[in-house]
């Protein structure tokens, strides 16, 4: 049997063992809408000739997955290890870039490999754009990735209606991974800064609301300008709210820490190469079973299979948090929509530079009045700051002298690497100014009758002001 002990050292092993070693690395994925202009659902066959197209045009780039059908849904660089794939669906492709040391390196293969892309579509009558969530998501085909990892990811989202005696809400769109799009950030963490790290960064969850937010889903809930949260929240990765969004809670040390990661919950894992899903239980709660009852994808169709608990399912935790402590030994910055796509950079400088002034980033959260010392969590706050007016109780003057604060903060923390990576931040200096982020732009113009076609061409824009 595999008691706790062996569980909370496996865990440490994997989680906490890697930021041993000191680095300073950067890793961004950019995930980006496919859009049929025709206002049909996107063509998977055009797709996977632009596939084969930038296979060809970057001769560097190798095959990194086959689905089931033989197409190709992943491409590689071993050189720089670069990935072009297909995120959950052929409708949201995803540029996930090596790590790098300084953006300037990054910025400029994301826009080479963005703009021959964008090109390409263009020439079906297909686009990309850089919106949070595919604002043609009604015309699209609702099917997974024929593979083992998107089938058992839409598999576990559907299962929704079986969690019966569970006092919790779900939503309607198992499907949202096929239409919502992220800008994730994975910078180095060494040991003795994690806990901080996570701690303060956790605190500013609501100003990234106001900075960040491009989520809005048109038809429906055209008031919240990130819907993404909530398509997170209440799916089935938030059976247990630890496995999503925020911590509210500040680790006093690592030991601390780790207890909330064995309060997580585990749904999958691997047998001969096939994954097999089971209802979502706590991760010590599934090692004191002999067995788990779990179902497994065979021949197209689902099979009911006994599956005994190994210590090395750890290796399939996957908590969906705002800020995540992956298996490289980074911390993973996950809550922010994908940008407007000449705005792209701007997630990645934000973080690198505040990263650089945790203890000032900490001092002035701490002394902050503007939302904090209200009564509301960090969770509540970012909840009540993704609607389109802010609420009244909040000051807008002391909130934009805050969110500026913020910003320029991570400005200082760039100036002191010495690369001018601070210019990737002026996009959030518009923002701050006008009161406004892209989420509020979309809903500012569906109320005056405005096109969203317009807004799918402005945000698809490749500029380069550097």
């Amino acid at each position: 049997m595999i008691n706790e002990e062996m569980v909370r050292n496996k865990l440490y092993d994997k989680f906490i063992k890697p930021t041993h070693t000191k680095k300073n690395f950067i890793g961004i994925e950019i995930e980006i809408p496919i859009i049929n202009l025709d206002k049909k659902a996107v063509d998977f066959e055009i797709v996977h000739q632009i596939t084969q197209k930038f296979q060809k045009h970057y001769s560097e780039f190798k095959t990194d997955g086959i689905d089931y059908d033989g197409n190709v849904f992943a491409l590689k660089n071993p050189n720089n290890d670069d990935i072009m794939c297909y995120d959950c669906s052929y409708n949201n492709i995803e540029f996930a870039m090596g790590r790098e040391k300084d953006l300037f390196a990054i910025n400029d293969r994301f826009s080479d490999y963005y703009a021959f892309t964008k090109e390409a579509f263009e020439e079906h009558n297909h686009t990309l754009t850089g919106m949070g969530i595919n604002p043609y998501r009604k015309y699209n085909m609702c099917t997974p990735i024929p593979s083992e990892r998107y089938l058992m990811l839409y598999h576990h989202l559907k299962s929704f209606k079986d969690y019966k005696n569970l006092h919790m809400y779900f939503h309607d769109y198992p499907e949202y991974g096929m239409f919502s799009s992220a800008s994730q950030v994975q910078l180095d963490v060494c040991k003795y800064d994690l806990v901080k790290t996570i701690n303060i960064f956790s605190k500013i969850e609501p100003i990234k609301a106001l900075l960040f937010s491009n989520s809005v889903l048109l038809d429906e809930n055209k008031n919240v300008t990130c819907f993404r949260d909530a398509l997170w929240e209440y799916s089935t990765h938030g059976v247990n709210p630890h496995n999503i969004g925020m911590y509210d809670v500040d680790f006093k040390n690592l030991n601390d820490f780790q207890s909330y990661l064995e309060s997580l919950n585990i749904y999958c894992v691997m047998r001969d190469g096939a994954y097999i899903n089971f209802p979502s239980m706590n991760l010590l709660d599934y090692f004191s079973h002999e067995s788990v009852r779990g179902e497994v994808y065979s021949n197209g169709e689902y099979k009911q299979i006994d599956v005994k608990p190994s210590i090395n399912d750890i290796e399939y935790l996957r908590p969906f948090k705002f800020i995540n402590l992956t298996f490289r030994g980074t911390v993973e910055f996950r809550s922010i929509c994908t940008q407007p796509i000449s705005d792209s950079m701007s997630v990645a400088a934000f973080h690198l530079g505040l990263k650089e002034k945790l203890d000032d980033l900490d001092e002035l959260m701490s002394g902050d009045t503007s939302i904090y010392q209200k009564g509301f969590t960090a969770t509540e706050l970012r909840k009540l700051l993704i609607q389109d007016e802010i609420p009244s109780f909040i000051d807008k003057k002391e909130i934009c002298k805050l969110c500026y604060d913020v910003v320029d903060l991570a400005a200082t923390g760039l100036k002191e690497r010495g690369i001018g990576e601070e210019v990737f931040l002026n996009p959030l200096y518009g923002r701050v100014k006008n009161h406004t982020n892209p989420g509020k732009n979309i809903i500012s113009v569906m109320h005056n009758n405005g096109s969203i076609e317009t807004i799918i061409n402005e945000y698809g824009k490749l500029t380069n002001n550097i």
